[in-house]
């Protein structure tokens, strides 16, 4: 298996398990989605997925691998906000972003402002932080959280077919933040 997102194109890997007939368990997938959205920085992804693998334990592998991701890289590595909190959204993205010393231009002087966060909604501001992290070579993603939220992670733009596959490959109905679910 590689060791990172960048051996994939080399050796021709396939997650749905394809031409090669090779098919990765989910856990191996989670490691390879965890190095994705932490491009750069293994230790924060071996953090993670120690904390993925002790949630999994804890909770008996009831729930789908997403929702135990989600909790081992909230605010860290990637976001969860309700469909209504724009303030959240707007500071989970600049923590974020602020990884690889991006700042969000979100088109105001004070993104905290009350008339701003107000007068915009999550899939909006989702928009806004796509077309910002592109210039800077990255893809803000969302996936389908199948209820009254919004979620997801930043990775490098170069990997957009990476993380389709590995997303793919885990059952994550992922997309751009471009396009909110």
């Amino acid at each position: 298996m590689p060791d990172n997102e960048s051996d994939y194109e080399d050796e021709g890997y396939d997650f749905a398990g394809g031409d090669d007939d090779e098919t990765f368990d989910d856990e191996a997938l989670v490691w390879q989605l965890l190095l994705l959205i932490n491009p750069g920085d293994e230790d924060t992804a071996l953090q993670q997925f120690a904390r993925y693998r002790e949630a999994r334990e804890e909770s008996g592998d009831e729930r789908e691998p997403v929702e135990t991701v989600q909790e081992a890289i909230d605010w860290i590595s990637g976001f969860f906000v309700d469909w209504k909190d724009t303030a959240s959204f707007v500071d989970v993205i600049d923590q974020l972003a602020a990884r690889w010393n991006l700042r969000i231009e979100w088109g105001v002087e004070d993104p905290s402002d009350d008339d701003f966060l107000d007068g915009t909604d999550v899939p909006e501001l989702m928009s806004i932080a796509y077309d910002r992290l592109r210039e800077h070579g990255y893809t803000l993603w969302n996936y389908d959280t199948g209820g009254d939220s919004y979620a997801g992670w930043i990775a490098l733009r170069r990997d957009d077919e990476n993380m389709k596959a590995v997303a793919s490959g885990l059952g994550i109905d992922v997309q751009p933040g471009s396009e909110a679910f």
